[in-house]
C-alpha cells in the first residue's frame, strides 16, 4: 500500500478528514523484549511470560509507551508530505492508552488532519491518532500529535 502523497496546501484542504489506516503491524514478544531493554523498563507485565500469565490480561502487554512510538512507522505508511526542509515531532496533547495490547496481537494506526497553523518557517499540523488492535471493538491509544514541517 503506497502512501498517499500531499502537498502541504492539500495537507491544509483536508483538515477533519481521516487521511487513512497504516497496515497491520504484529507485536510480538520479541519487539516487547528489545523496548524494554532499550528503555530499561522491565516491568513483570511486559517481559515476565510466567507471572502475566496468571494476571488480569493472561500474559504480556506491550508497553503503552511502546504503541505511542510505533505512531511515526504508521502514518509513514499512510501518508507523505514531500517537499518540505525537515519535519519534527513537536508534541503530544490528550494521549490515553485505552486497552492493552497483548504480545502476538496485530495494530494498526488510523489518521485524521485536525489541524494545520502557520508557524515561523512553515506549518503546524495537529494529527489525531488512534491505535486499533485486531479484533477489539475498543482502541488501544489515542493521541493528539502535532508536527512540524519547514519549508
Amino acid at each position: 500500500m503506497a502512501a498517499l502523497t500531499l502537498s502541504l496546501q492539500e495537507l491544509e484542504d483536508r483538515v477533519g478528514q481521516e487521511l487513512g489506516v497504516s497496515p497491520w503491524l504484529p507485536v510480538e514478544q520479541e519487539r516487547i523484549d528489545a523496548f524494554a531493554r532499550a528503555t530499561d523498563d522491565h516491568q513483570w507485565i511486559h517481559v515476565d511470560r510466567e507471572r502475566a500469565r496468571a494476571s488480569p490480561f493472561g500474559g504480556t502487554i506491550a508497553h503503552g509507551f511502546l504503541t505511542l512510538s510505533l505512531l511515526p512507522r504508521m502514518i509513514e505508511q499512510v501518508i507523505a508530505v514531500p517537499g518540505g526542509r525537515m519535519t519534527v515531532n513537536y508534541g503530544l496533547d490528550r494521549v490515553r492508552f485505552t486497552a492493552p495490547v497483548p504480545s502476538g496481537s496485530r495494530i494498526r494506526g488510523r489518521f485524521t488532519v485536525r489541524k494545520v497553523e502557520p508557524i515561523e518557517g512553515g506549518v503546524q499540523v495537529t494529527w489525531s491518532g488512534t491505535v486499533e488492535r485486531e479484533g477489539s471493538e475498543k482502541p488501544c491509544l489515542v493521541a493528539e500529535w502535532l508536527s512540524r514541517h519547514y519549508r
